[in-house]
């Protein structure tokens, strides 16, 4: 993950490789809507533990993979499951530069962990070579929106409402118009942006939300206080968990010269 309201925090790559299933099947369908030869050049921009990545890399036997993500534990975990063939780099998003430029971007389930989707795009089109590919998804407008209830609520109480108090919330949950202007004025063209509803019920709630929902939340609390915390989200979510994601799908191409 790069350039987080909470880029301190690193994630706990050994248990999100575990519990990301959902996280994996929306990989593989933006990476199936990626027009690739076998030749080319693509950034993963936000690799996360390299599952998506792996894939990547096997439509890419001519080609080239950049990985790139701000944790270390996740990268941990890609570096076990890629080896040598991925070029791996801790880095954030929102600074990032390449020292030569790629064919394509492609990102899932990364952009909403960024508050600053300007930026973000700017250095996005800078890392891409003219007519070069960009496919992404991430939370969009609506997603969790129970799930953030629950978060809402449980934060107001004490004990957790004395270190949780006036935090805000970690994401940029944005909507198709909002993605569109801001990839137009980073110099993007053929744009599209659509919403679309992914619920989730995780096999092993208490296991799922800490790992992949709850990190900036439990980062802020001490660690007597994760365990009940959890357990009021979780109380607030009714049985079985179910997760509302709702997913910003988003193509858009950087202009030939």
């Amino acid at each position: 993950m790069s350039g987080s309201p909470f880029p301190g925090r690193d994630w706990d790559g050994e248990v999100y490789d575990r519990v990301s299933d959902p996280q994996f099947e929306w990989g593989l369908e933006v990476l199936d809507r990626l027009p690739l030869e076998g030749h080319e050049t693509v950034l993963d921009a936000g690799c996360g533990t390299g599952r998506v990545t792996a894939v990547l890399l096997e439509r890419l036997p001519r080609g080239r993979v950049v990985a790139v993500d701000a944790s270390p534990s996740m990268l941990d975990q890609a570096r076990t499951r890629l080896g040598d063939a991925v070029e791996l780099h801790e880095a954030d998003l929102v600074d990032l530069e390449l020292e030569r430029p790629v064919d394509a971007v492609l990102s899932t389930a990364v952009f909403h962990w960024i508050l600053d989707h300007d930026r973000l795009f700017g250095r996005l089109h800078a890392a891409l070579r003219p007519g070069g590919r960009l496919a992404v998804q991430c939370g969009g407008e609506g997603n969790i929106a129970s799930l953030r209830s629950a978060i809402d609520a449980a934060t107001q109480r004490e004990p957790f409402s004395r270190h949780l108090a006036g935090t805000g919330r970690p994401w940029n949950f944005a909507s198709p118009a909002e993605a569109t202007r801001r990839l137009e004025a980073a110099g993007f063209e053929e744009i599209e942006c659509w919403l679309e509803p992914k619920p989730v019920t995780p096999p092993d709630a208490r296991a799922y939300l800490p790992t992949v929902t709850l990190g900036f939340h439990l980062a802020e609390l001490p660690q007597d206080l994760h365990e009940p915390f959890v357990d009021a989200v979780l109380a607030g979510m009714g049985d079985p968990v179910t997760l509302d994601y709702v997913r910003l799908n988003i193509s858009a191409r950087r202009p030939p010269d």
